[in-house]
């Protein structure tokens, strides 16, 4: 795809490079805003090459938590990344993203290494969500479909609805020119867990602080879903849950928590009936 999230750039001030979001890093929210979806890949980028460095190529990250905590603004930025440990069996890292030296967002990972299984048969959840049809029309500029029960997969603004949510996303690349790995691509897109649990019948009326992404494997290719398993709701704060899959079946949950944000919704029906291009507003 032609479009990323990022160019980078040197950072005349601290050394090292910064980020310099591109259009497709834009918000929904608000002008000037920043996506999450763009603040967690670029997290995610930094906290990979972190662990390359350390030349464990058998650890396979098996958590990731992230906190937007102030706005993201569009405008250059700067990853940090502190090893916080690490040993035979994993590396736990945290990853800070910063704007004018002011930290705006931080995200954990942890890495586990692999192993045999034990014989020993677990319980294990039943949900087997589909994927949709690999020939669903997708627009060059268009990064993700909603899946509405008795519609299908599709039309966003057909997804406006109170019904439960999936969402299937194809990857952005984090950084223009570069390859982006299966793990940048799923620890980015698993800020669309909003969506998934947030999205009524008036649009997104909650805003995310936080996402927790927790797999067994990396995506088999450039593309996931995320289905709705369970939501709750009280005094303006909600915490939903879901299963993560490919076309190869579920391979992680995500869960997120939400804040009420009524006077700010993002109507997808507006949005899309106004001549947007096909892309989420968010």
């Amino acid at each position: 795809m032609s479009h990323a999230y990022f160019r980078t750039q040197p950072n005349s001030h601290a050394g090292g490079e910064e980020l310099v979001p591109l259009p497709w890093s834009g918000s929904g929210w608000g002008e000037g805003h920043m996506r999450g979806l763009a603040v967690s890949g670029a997290l995610a980028r930094a906290t990979e090459l972190t662990v390359a460095a350390l030349g464990r190529p058998e650890l396979l990250p098996a958590r990731w938590t992230l906190d937007m905590f102030r706005p993201a603004r569009m405008q250059p930025c700067v990853a940090s990344v502190t090893v916080v440990r690490e040993s035979k069996r994993l590396c736990l890292v945290d990853a800070v993203l910063s704007q004018d030296d002011h930290p705006v967002a931080r995200a954990s990972a942890l890495f586990l290494s692999p192993s045999e299984s034990p014989a020993g048969a677990v319980w294990s959840g039943g949900a087997q969500p589909e994927p949709p049809p690999s020939d669903t029309p997708m627009a060059a500029d268009q990064d993700r479909l909603y899946y509405s029960e008795g519609i299908g997969w599709g039309d966003p603004a057909l997804a406006q609805h109170s019904g439960r949510k999936q969402v299937w996303h194809r990857a952005v690349p984090v950084v223009e020119g570069e390859q982006i790995t299966p793990f940048q691509f799923a620890a980015g897109v698993a800020d669309v867990m909003n969506v998934v649990s947030n999205l009524g019948a008036n649009g997104l009326e909650f805003i995310n602080p936080d996402v927790t992404l927790a797999l067994v494997r990396l995506p088999r290719s450039m593309e996931l879903g995320f289905a709705a398993t369970d939501r709750v709701e009280r005094d303006g704060i909600s915490v939903g849950s879901a299963v993560v899959f490919d076309r190869e079946g579920v391979f992680g949950t995500a869960t997120v928590c939400g804040l009420a944000n009524a006077q700010r919704a993002v109507d997808l029906q507006a949005f899309w009936t106004n001549g947007n291009q096909p892309r989420a507003p968010r």
